[in-house]
């Protein structure tokens, strides 16, 4: 169990970031093709195909970001547009894997970028869909209280108190909004993400987290409204989506503020 993070700690870190930025465009593809399917009820295990002309992919057309380059986004057998949806989650599931490891050498930066990779999936269906899937939120979950330890230096008792707090205290935040209003304010998931978070991050973050987030999803809002969209207050906002960045954001950003208030 002490061979893998030895050799990954033993990296360079310019090798470390090239590693966990191939890593990640490798698992991007996966990510990519598990949130165009689940939805739509297809498949995502067995062999890739291309979505239009359901042709089998070979090897040379499923390199992470550079086959759609070399194919000038199109698919070798029925020159289809590949949706470029693909490759952006390719870069971007690259881009945690080389920002955790830039930033966080070490194993805590290989489990920075497990957390990021593990959000991606969530964040992007709840923003095409509105959906938090029980069973991403559950493997975020048992991970986190499995490996999360040595992220932030956080015991096993402290993670195990975030989950609980962070899933009660956002269940009864909805609870309340729907007696006042009448009507669902969040989604069934949200809690369950909240609770997956906190068995990454313990309980102290928290605050953080939900601030972040409801400041991201606040402007979000305003950002986007339009002349006949429905009040603010009563707009369905991807909320799982700013959970998910405030989660990412907090890692960095939990020790610095500790370390300032600590002065």
């Amino acid at each position: 169990m002490e061979a893998g993070p030895a050799f990954l700690n033993a990296l360079p870190i310019g090798a470390g970031i090239a590693l966990a930025a191939l890593i990640g465009a490798i698992l991007g593809s996966f990510i990519a093709t598990l949130v165009l399917r689940w939805p739509a009820g297809r498949s995502v295990a067995g062999r890739s195909r291309c979505d239009v002309c359901d042709a089998p992919l070979g090897a040379r057309d499923l390199v992470p970001l550079l086959s759609a380059l070399w194919l000038r986004g199109r698919c070798r057998r029925c020159d289809a547009p590949i949706d470029p949806f693909h490759g952006r989650v390719e870069l971007a599931s690259a881009l945690i894997g080389a920002l955790a490891l830039a930033v966080i050498p070490g194993t805590s930066g290989w489990l920075w970028a497990l957390f990021g990779w593990l959000l991606l999936p969530l964040a992007l269906l709840d923003a095409r869909h509105m959906w938090l899937p029980d069973r991403l939120n559950g493997l975020l979950a048992v991970v986190g209280l499995a490996l999360a330890g040595p992220l932030l230096g956080t015991a096993l008792l402290d993670r195990w108190i975030g989950a609980l707090a962070g899933g009660v205290i956002l269940a009864l935040v909805a609870w309340g909004w729907r007696r006042a209003r009448g009507h669902d304010g969040m989604g069934g998931g949200d809690p369950k993400l909240v609770a997956a978070i906190g068995a990454w991050l313990g309980w102290q973050p928290l605050p953080l987290l939900l601030l972040l987030a409801s400041l991201g999803g606040v402007g979000w809002a305003l950002l986007t409204q339009g002349k006949g969209d429905p009040p603010l207050a009563s707009r369905r906002v991807p909320f799982g989506v700013f959970l998910c960045a405030a989660a990412f954001a907090a890692v960095p950003l939990w020790p610095w503020l500790a370390a300032l208030t600590a002065r």
